[in-house]
Order: structure tokens, then C-alpha cells, then sequence
């Protein structure tokens, strides 16, 4: 069995996660890997589980909270769900 690194159950179904920067997770489950994996939101600050929107190396978990960001809302264009006419 291994232990998840973020909650610290020792569970047989854990499961690694290899980063692109090499570093190695061991978790019990999708929520304990995203606590430790997902980045957040720098307006609302909540988890990024999504494509997210990155606007000049900052992170947002959609574009209305990028729009909100001071400097940047001419920048967001959002036309997923708008209507055509």
C-alpha cells in the first residue's frame, strides 16, 4: 500500500503523479492530488480544475475573473455561450 502525501491515508488503490518538472505525488484520490497539483485562481483563489484562462503568466479560472483583474480586462475575449445575434 502507499500513503497519499497530501492527507496521509494509507491506501491500496493510491495512484503517482509524475510533473513535467520531475517531481513525483503519491494520492489517495483526485481531490487530495488537485489540492496539491491544481494552481488557483488569482482573483477568486479557487482551485483551476479546468483549461482555466492565462493572461500574461497569471492564472484565472475563467475569463471573468480574468476581466476582473486590474490592467488586464481588454485583454479577455470570451465568446463560448454568447449569442450570435
Amino acid at each position: 500500500m502507499a500513503t497519499c502525501d497530501v492527507c496521509g491515508n494509507d491506501y491500496w488503490m493510491a495512484f503517482e503523479v509524475r510533473t513535467v518538472g520531475g517531481g513525483a505525488y503519491t494520492f489517495d484520490s483526485i481531490e487530495c492530488a488537485a489540492q496539491r497539483l491544481a494552481p488557483r485562481c488569482e482573483h477568486c483563489d479557487c482551485r483551476i480544475l479546468g483549461h482555466g484562462v492565462e493572461v500574461e503568466g497569471r492564472f484565472f479560472c475563467c475569463a471573468h475573473c480574468a476581466r476582473s483583474a486590474e490592467g488586464l480586462g481588454g485583454q479577455i475575449k470570451d465568446t463560448a455561450g454568447a449569442h450570435p445575434g
